[in-house]
């Protein structure tokens, strides 16, 4: 397969990237910043801002070129902030819309027209979206508005076969969560190469019965 996963140089991102390149898809990788560690088979194309539209469709025209066209889209790019309401801000709203919904958006919409007729997009949500937990309104307004995104989507491209759907991880087992929450057991969270096994299931033939599907990812793996 054809695979262009954004957000790659993550800790998820990267996991994602090597597990469908191990398997021997062909993959081009999109991020702000270019990953040492990825196999030398994987197109890399470095791109700033993707909920700018003209920046979404330039990243991903190199990415369909690279690559001989668009079997999958698997869109990880997101932003996070812990905060209360009563200390909340509108451009913290502003911002954490931009950098889940929007870049969901640009990135789809920039593909959708290379993106063969069969073919899958995989979204990140969020389990904490709903219902949403002290601190986490903002985030989990902008994740709620990515689920109403791949929801319609999924009915929207059923003409042409293509199916959306979504992962929606908890804590995931990362670097920086681990700097980030020195008290917390991660014991209890999920791994990145745990996510992407379920996300290469979901974008695969074997899952041609799931679409519009908002699948938690929240066992400890």
């Amino acid at each position: 397969m054809r695979v262009v996963v954004t957000g790659a140089s993550g800790a998820l991102g990267r996991a994602v990237v090597e597990a469908f390149a191990n398997r021997g898809d062909h993959v081009a990788a999109i991020d702000l910043r270019s990953c040492t560690s990825f196999p030398d088979t994987v197109s890399q194309i470095v791109s700033a801002d993707l909920a700018d539209p003209d920046t979404a469709l330039s990243a991903m025209a190199d990415a369909a070129a690279s690559l001989g066209g668009i079997d999958v889209l698997v869109h990880l790019v997101g932003g996070f902030e812990w905060i209360p309401v009563d200390r909340s801000c509108r451009d913290t709203w502003r911002r954490l819309f931009s950098e889940n919904v929007e870049t969901t958006l640009g990135a789809i919409q920039a593909a959708l027209p290379k993106l063969g007729d069969g073919g899958s997009i995989l979204c990140v949500g969020a389990a904490s979206a709903q219902p949403a937990g002290a601190g986490m309104a903002p985030y989990a307004a902008a994740k709620s508005g990515v689920a109403r995104l791949v929801e319609a989507l999924s009915s929207e491209l059923k003409p042409r076969g293509i199916r959306v759907n979504a992962v929606l991880p908890a804590i995931i087992d990362t670097p920086r969560n681990r700097a980030d929450m020195p008290d917390a057991d991660p014991v209890t969270w999920t791994t990145p190469a745990a996510i992407a096994d379920v996300i290469l299931f979901l974008t695969s033939i074997q899952a041609r019965a799931i679409n519009g599907a908002l699948i938690p990812v929240t066992n400890n793996g």
